[in-house]
């Protein structure tokens, strides 16, 4: 540690304090490693411009206009920029307790890191790419390629990114997804206000309540499971070395050395695995918006797929009319419908509205053949209306009217997943770029973030229990909360665990820092919300 912090536990009593040999951070890269990071972004960027090629040619898009290409690749750069962030800012709290209990090297453990987001954006389901877009204001995801649309892109991301490199600049660990949920929340707001006299409708303040309380919770959640799980190794293992801190540059014994890079290995994949598909969703909104022709449907989809979806649909609508009485659907179905979904409210007209478009989306395939033959000049409007069927679908489950019989809820839930086949896919390139960008961004700019996770929340150096006891907690709530679907922040637990494991072993806290922790944790939300807001407004009367 510093000398401005010279505390130690009684623990290291017996231990001089100039024997806590402080990690060396300041190495100088080489040059092979230079030329090996700006391959990979060359090289990813060239794969990324011949695949979107690729399947323009493929869907036979017409020659665009030279502006809408030029807005094309200034979102997907903004995109990928945001994950490249996201890489250093969110992945140096994985590697933190490794390289201040000198279990691993500080950039061996910066590359093993980046290598496993890298593998756990790969290897992803894409299950939960497109969960955050439903937070957007429906009507701007049915015209994203739009000049609104565009502004849409263009705010939430740039505003997320101001708010990351922000704190990233002060040393502050805080949540990259919250801050990008910040972000959508604003842009809902804004767009609400500038269309709508009650200026709340657009926004799921549901989903945004529970955000808020998983932001207030889960510090709460890494400070005390952290402090236990310490205090339960303390009582079990009497090994006096695990809670002392590291002796010069000495590895910690190999059985607790190999829990640490576990953990560490665990949180890096679970990160890229998780955080990853919110770049893929917004990517592919992106391409959806400006290339309908190539990525508003998925091409891919054989026959057989057809036929079932086709089947499906059919029952579904037909129970959705039998559970209503056969009463007769408003004369707008699908304006019935985007209501539904805008307001999360259900009327009468709900249910044989989503019969009517679910029966239109049926003919529609039906009479083109395939998801492939769907004309170009169709294309959106098909999409579109999937779009909203399946929205309206998940909004219904959390929620279902009594009138829906048991019969009608598993056809619902079948024809959902029959339309998400449709619509919500993630090509193979897309997945490397937003790998490639997560991977990298771990490997730079990690130091701030390590400094101040390593030795500015506590005042004694890290011990090997400790961050053993923070990792293992880290790796299991973000395990719970993909099991459960919950919004939890690895970032928060981490942080806060070390600070728990601190205050479990006498070492103290340093105040000021946790203060500082707090007060980014709290104003990461609004202040998301008051950034996206503000470039929403500017960027709609620029467009």
């Amino acid at each position: 540690m510093t000398a401005a912090n010279p505390a130690v536990t009684p623990a290291d009593a017996d231990v001089p304090s100039e024997a806590h040999a402080r990690p060396q951070l300041e190495v100088k890269n080489h040059w092979i490693g230079i030329v090996l990071f700006a391959g990979l972004i060359l090289g990813g960027l060239a794969y990324l411009v011949y695949s979107l090629q690729a399947d323009m040619s493929e869907a036979h898009v017409p020659t665009a206009t030279l502006l809408a290409f030029l807005l094309l690749g200034v979102a997907l750069l903004i995109a990928l920029g945001f994950e490249f962030v996201n890489g250093f800012h969110d992945t140096a709290n994985a590697v933190a307790t490794v390289i201040y209990t000198h279990s691993l090297k500080p950039h061996f453990a910066v590359v093993w890191s980046g290598v496993w987001n890298l593998l756990g954006v790969l290897f992803s389901s894409g299950a939960v790419a497109f969960g955050i877009i439903s937070l957007l204001p429906v009507e701007l995801i049915l015209q994203v390629g739009s000049g609104a649309g565009f502004a849409m892109v263009f705010a939430l991301l740039i505003a997320a990114i101001i708010w990351n490199l922000g704190t990233w600049w002060l040393g502050l660990p805080a949540s990259s997804s919250h801050t990008l949920i910040g972000s959508i929340i604003g842009v809902g707001l804004a767009n609400q206000l500038i269309h709508s006299a009650g200026g709340t409708s657009g926004v799921d303040w549901a989903q945004a309540t529970n955000i808020g309380k998983s932001l207030l919770i889960s510090p709460v959640v890494g400070f005390v499971c952290s402090a236990v799980l310490l205090l339960v190794v303390k009582a079990m293992v009497r090994n006096p070395a695990l809670y002392r801190a590291p002796q010069g540059n000495r590895p910690p014994p190999w059985w607790i050395r190999g829990i640490l890079i576990l953990t560490c290995t665990g949180v890096s994949f679970a990160h890229g695995s998780n955080d990853g598909q919110k770049g893929m969703g917004l990517i592919m909104l992106i391409l959806i918006g400006t290339v309908p022709m190539a990525y508003a449907l998925n091409r891919s989809m054989v026959d057989s797929d057809v036929t079932r979806f086709l089947a499906v649909a059919q029952v579904t609508a037909e129970s959705l009319k039998s559970a209503s009485d056969n009463v007769p659907p408003p004369a707008d179905a699908r304006a019935a419908v985007t209501e539904f979904i805008r307001t999360r409210e259900a009327s009468p007209a709900t249910v044989p509205a989503l019969a009517a478009l679910t029966t239109t989306i049926a003919g529609e395939v039906e009479h083109y053949g395939s998801i492939r033959s769907v004309p170009p000049e169709s294309v959106t409007n098909v999409r579109n209306e999937m779009y909203l069927a399946s929205e309206a679908i998940r909004l219904l489950q959390k929620n279902p009217p009594a009138i829906l019989t048991d019969k009608a809820k598993a056809n619902l839930t079948e024809f959902k997943r029959s339309l998400d086949q449709s619509t919500k896919f993630i090509p193979l390139w897309v997945k490397v770029c937003v790998a490639i960008a997560l991977g990298l961004g771990t490997m730079v700019g990690w130091k701030r973030i390590v400094v101040t996770v390593g030795e500015k929340i506590g005042k004694s150096h890290l011990t090997y229990a400790q961050g053993a006891s923070a990792e293992l907690v880290a790796m299991t709530t973000i395990a719970a909360a993909d099991m459960y679907g919950l919004p939890v922040s690895t970032t928060h637990v981490l942080s806060s665990g070390v600070a728990g494991t601190m205050a479990a072993n006498g070492s103290g806290l340093q105040w000021a820092t946790v203060r500082n922790l707090l007060l980014a944790w709290v104003l990461t939300l609004p202040m998301a919300i008051l950034l996206s807001g503000s470039l929403f407004v500017l960027f709609v009367n620029i467009f």
